[in-house]
């Protein structure tokens, strides 16, 4: 019989706040430079909001459509964009009727050194200028981006 014990937990990692910080300064740079306005949000590892910020004349429902985007691509270490193809899928349509799953780009995992420690979503604009803000962001502040 042997006596060696099971691992109990796994090493996690998340995001800090220092960096969701400078990845929503970042995230609106990007913005403006596009020429919209954002709700920016991260997540921890775990989908739970870690930073938040939404600019002046940025509408109301992008604050809820941005923590929906992070927390989606946290949950599924998964950019939202892909959803629509995954959704298309029959097996996988009925995830389409979760309330907070969002299949809309600019949601992306955060991931550094090969794990997810975050999730980023990007509201505000069309989905191809949240997507394209959201991967300036991320570029900038040397965190991966999915291939």
């Amino acid at each position: 019989m042997t006596t060696d014990l099971p691992q109990k937990s796994a090493p996690t990692g998340s995001i800090t706040q220092a960096a969701a910080g400078a990845l929503i300064t970042a995230v609106h740079a990007a913005a403006a430079r596009i020429g919209f306005t954002a709700a920016v949000a991260v997540t921890d590892q775990g989908g739970h909001l870690l930073a938040f910020d939404r600019a002046d004349g940025a509408p109301f429902l992008t604050a809820e459509v941005a923590l929906d985007k992070a927390w989606t691509a946290a949950s599924f270490h998964t950019p939202t964009h892909v959803w629509n193809g995954y959704l298309a899928d029959p097996q996988v349509a009925p995830l389409a009727g979760h309330p907070r799953l969002t299949a809309v780009g600019g949601g992306y995992p955060i991931t550094d050194d090969g794990r997810c420690v975050g999730g980023l979503g990007v509201s505000g604009g069309s989905y191809q200028q949240d997507q394209q803000a959201a991967e300036e962001a991320l570029s900038a502040l040397g965190f991966e981006l999915p291939a």
